[in-house]
């Protein structure tokens, strides 16, 4: 097919574009960042440490602290709300940013003569568009030219399709636009046909423009990753506030009646000291507060937008556009992934190899073929395609086999072609009915070669096509009578060529037009069969390899021929052994949901597929508790893609493919799939990493202050500590742990389970080592003699350098744990290189430590440490690391227990 238009030119573009407007629409208003900073006054921690702040200033102006103690929570405060303003302003414009990214549509235009592609943004009012099935309408346009079936359901919710052409017929007053036969609308989907529409309205002159201004509406929806992690910070917390209470009731217990030395009289006369009395409670107050701060991980549900703003770019860099959060949290479960064979297992570079006779004659390439047989197939090919030719006679549009078989033939034969012939009727094809058909009637070179003014040309699946002729041309442009031998002969060619990976793509005509029911047309004759071949992708073998190691099962779903489908199969490494099952679209649709769930673990090839066993083998697999990946890039694949737990669109696929995917594979690449996959898992991971730190300095924080009054130490950690520690533990562990690499190693583990708790065992052992370990080295470190006698000044024991360097010791140990908690193998320094922003982070915090130490003096309770002293604070903090080996080799016996 081929078109006359011009289309605007570069000074025209630029005109109307200052003229009339762009075509971008207003995204969902951000929210500011002041607006944001206010918010985030209101989160119910900052409103506890204000509490504090209130208390703490309380007791100052009474002279009962000091006043730097006040100061130090009003840093802690703006600090917290600092960091976590301009932590999710940024995390949200870098998801924002890739997300216009994903809804960027790329459309096919006229201009300076030529079909070219733009960007959906950079349309313009009078632009001419090429609409073709598949495609999203990207603004308001009129039909000058065509035929299309338009889906306006996301615009007026009806279902069906509407038959749009260049009515000349004025619309009523009172249509809805939406009836208006000649318009198109932003928003709507083309399901069938093809046409040229001018632009009249973009952006937000656009009745889809209107509608989102009105619906621009942020959505607070939170994903299940996020929902887990809200809930364990809800159950955290309780802990957190038990901790507290008790803290509070023990540092009061101790004042009261340790301090006392437990005499009656001496508890009797503090209690009548009110001033004194209503210092500790206050004390004990704020306390218990900032134990609450410590020991709430109010971070941890924005953990996941921090990973994902991390690791979001580097997915993009390998091909993998994440559209739906839902999608990148749940491929790292995906069990059983259905894909596409074209362009994905396959280079989708679809050659046309040689044309079959219906005599049996093979013709090696276009110029091969006989010269009225050769016209013959050249017209059943161009009149008879959705493929445009550009000037230079280069298909555009259509499917990957349109433009195959167009390019069969000689590009100076395609180049002048310029048809006069009228196309009455069409049919496109469709995987379901396996062929399309165009009803021509045909100008004066047409009438010529077929010797009739009126005909209905066929292309499709050979067994389809063949069932329905009656007779053939040969070599001379004749037409002969169709026997059974003959018909017999080339089916056995097309089982020969399927067992090579070769399919055949079948050429006739008849007589008959199309009817209403768009019905294969009878009594056709034959033209020949084009063998098409498609190169598999080098990488194809090890990806799927890798899969079924990652316990993913792979089921290719194709429309080729069964024995072709099983060719292919073979060559990539997918059928392997005798229990693999390969099974056609009629052999499914004969078998009931029980039998295929008994065949699932071994099936591994559906050949002739339609679209509807895809959505019927999501179904089934679904049922069986299976995480379903599922892959398409037609029309006919959004139901499946809307229905599998992670729908892969690939990146040249049709628009609404894309639209109703959670990932879109850029590259159409198998192997990027598994990229997704891999990250999928890998941020799974990350957090996980992030809360066992997490969660063992919460532990060990809460312990080390409940259990150290009982042994005389009032303030192990003074409030102005435990801040810096929950800063250690929040926002700058969320940054360490963030970027930690999506490693080929994940990929031999199995898949994370749909409803995997947060918690796993090895996590909860990690936790509980860490925190009880760090807990029970801080109580010894405090009270045992032997370590005091490292901290003599000027032959004394020193209170205050000592309980700096158990300051030291406490930040150490969990720095030193965070080093375990990255990974579960021995070498904690495994792929360190890849996540440069994990010693950044850790290198930071010793900085500031060692600042701290040497400048803090009371604010922070800090003295000056000696190199010895140094030494022995590092070697006590580093025995975490041996302690935490000896907890990984015993979960080294209980298998992928043993995994984080």
């Amino acid at each position: 097919m081929k078109y006359t238009h011009t289309g605007l030119t570069n000074a025209e573009v630029q005109l109307y574009r200052a003229k009339y407007g762009s075509n971008e629409l207003e995204m969902a208003n951000q929210e500011s960042l002041w607006s944001k900073l206010v918010g985030n006054f209101k989160d119910p921690i900052i409103i506890i440490l204000c509490v504090a702040l209130g208390l703490v200033l309380v007791l100052s102006f009474f002279g009962m602290t000091e006043w730097y103690e006040a100061l130090a929570i009003s840093l802690a405060v703006v600090l917290a709300v600092l960091v976590s303003t301009l932590s999710e302003y940024k995390n949200e414009a870098s998801f924002r940013n890739l997300q216009q990214e994903a809804s960027r549509i790329l459309c096919n235009v006229f201009r300076n003569g030529n079909i070219t592609k733009v960007n959906i943004g950079d349309l313009v009012r009078g632009d001419f568009l090429l609409l073709q099935s598949g495609d999203k309408v990207p603004a308001d346009a009129r039909i000058i030219d065509g035929e299309l079936h338009v889906n306006q359901a996301l615009l007026n919710g009806e279902p069906e399709s509407i038959r749009k052409s260049p009515a000349t017929e004025p619309r009523k007053n009172d249509d809805s636009p939406f009836s208006n036969s000649r318009m198109v609308f932003r928003g709507s989907v083309v399901d069938e046909g093809e046409a040229v529409a001018v632009v009249e309205q973009v952006g937000e002159n656009t009745i889809f423009g209107q509608l989102n201004r009105e619906l621009n509406i942020k959505s607070e929806r939170l994903s299940p990753l996020q929902v887990k992690l809200a809930d364990l910070a809800t159950l955290i917390s309780k802990f957190g506030y038990i901790a507290a209470t008790i803290i509070g009731i023990s540092f009061m217990f101790n004042r009261v009646v340790i301090a006392q030395d437990f005499d009656l009289n001496l508890i009797l006369t503090y209690l009548q000291d009110w001033r004194v009395l209503v210092q500790d409670l206050l004390n004990a107050i704020v306390l218990a507060i900032i134990i609450v701060v410590a020991a709430v991980p109010e971070g941890l549900p924005m953990m996941i937008a921090i990973v994902l703003s991390l690791n979001m770019r580097k997915m993009l860099a390998e091909k993998v556009l994440v559209r739906k959060l839902l999608g990148i949290e749940t491929s790292g479960s995906i069990n059983i992934l259905f894909s596409d064979k074209t362009g994905t297992l396959t280079k989708g570079s679809l050659e046309p190899r040689y044309l079959l006779s219906g005599n049996g004659q093979s013709y090696m390439g276009y110029d091969a073929i006989p010269e009225k047989l050769q016209e013959m197939v050249r017209l059943a090919i161009l009149e008879n395609t959705f493929s445009v030719l550009n000037p230079n006679g280069e298909p555009i549009g259509g499917n990957s086999s349109e433009r195959a078989i167009v390019k069969f033939i000689s590009p100076e034969k395609r180049s002048y072609f310029h048809s006069r012939s009228v196309h009455r009727n069409v049919i496109r094809f469709d995987s379901s009915r396996k062929f399309s058909a165009t009803e021509v009637e045909g100008d004066d070179q047409f009438k010529a070669v077929f010797e009739e003014p009126v005909i209905t040309l066929v292309k499709g699946a050979t067994e389809i096509v063949m069932q329905n002729c009656t007779h053939f041309i040969d070599e001379t442009g004749q037409r002969q009578p169709l026997n059974k031998n003959q018909e017999e002969k080339i089916m056995e060619s097309a089982d020969g060529l399927a067992e090579k990976g070769i399919r055949l793509l079948t050429l006739a005509y008849g007589s008959e037009g199309i009817d209403k029911e768009k019905s294969i047309p009878k009594n056709l004759t034959l033209i020949g069969a084009l063998g098409i071949s498609d190169e598999i992708r080098e990488e194809s073998a090890d990806a799927i390899a890798n899969d079924f190691r990652a316990g993913i099962n792979v089921v290719m779903i194709t429309g080729d021929r069964k024995g072709t489908a099983i060719a292919l199969a073979k060559e990539m490494g997918l059928l392997k052994n005798a229990e693999d099952i390969v099974l056609s679209s009629a052999e499914m649709n004969a078998m009931d949901d029980d039998q295929l769930v008994e065949l699932l673990p071994r099936l591994r090839v559906v050949a002739r597929a339609l679209p509807t066993d895809k959505s019927r083998m999501v179904r089934i697999a679904q049922s069986q508790g299976l995480v379903v990946g599922m892959t398409g890039d037609g029309v006919n694949d959004a139901p499946a893609l809307k229905m599998a737990d992670v729908g892969f669109a690939m990146g040249n696929g049709s628009e609404v493919a894309k639209e109703s995917s959670d990932i879109v594979i850029l590259d159409d690449n198998f192997s990027s799939i598994n990229n997704a996959i891999r990250y999928g898992r890998s941020i799974f991971k990350s957090i996980r990493k992030f809360i066992i730190f997490q969660l063992t300095v919460n532990l060990a924080a809460v312990l080390t202050a409940l259990l150290a009054p009982f042994f005389g130490v009032e303030f192990p950690l003074t409030i102005i500590q435990l801040l810096w520690i929950n800063i250690i533990m929040d926002s700058l562990a969320a940054i360490a742990f963030g970027g930690e690499p999506a490693i080929s190693r994940y990929m031999e583990e199995p898949p994370i389970k749909r409803d995997a708790n947060i918690l796993s065992p090895y996590m909860i052992a990690s936790v509980l080592t860490g925190g009880i370990y760090i807990s029970v080295v801080s109580l010894l470190f405090l009270t045992v003699p032997a370590f005091k006698d490292f901290f003599i000044r000027n032959g004394a024991f020193d209170i205050e350098v000592f309980m700096a360097a158990f300051f030291n010791l406490f930040i150490l140990m969990i720095l030193f744990n965070g080093f375990n908690a990255r990974t579960e193998k021995f070498n904690l320094l495994e792929n360190i290189r890849k996540n440069p922003g994990f010693l950044r982070v850790m290198a930071l915090i010793i900085i500031i430590q060692v600042i701290i130490t040497y400048v803090g003096d009371e604010i922070l309770r800090s003295k000056p440490l000696l190199l010895t002293e140094w030494l022995i604070i590092i070697a006590v903090a580093f025995t975490i690391i041996p302690v935490d080996m000896v907890k990984k080799w015993v979960f080294g016996f209980y298998g992928n227990k043993g995994y984080i």
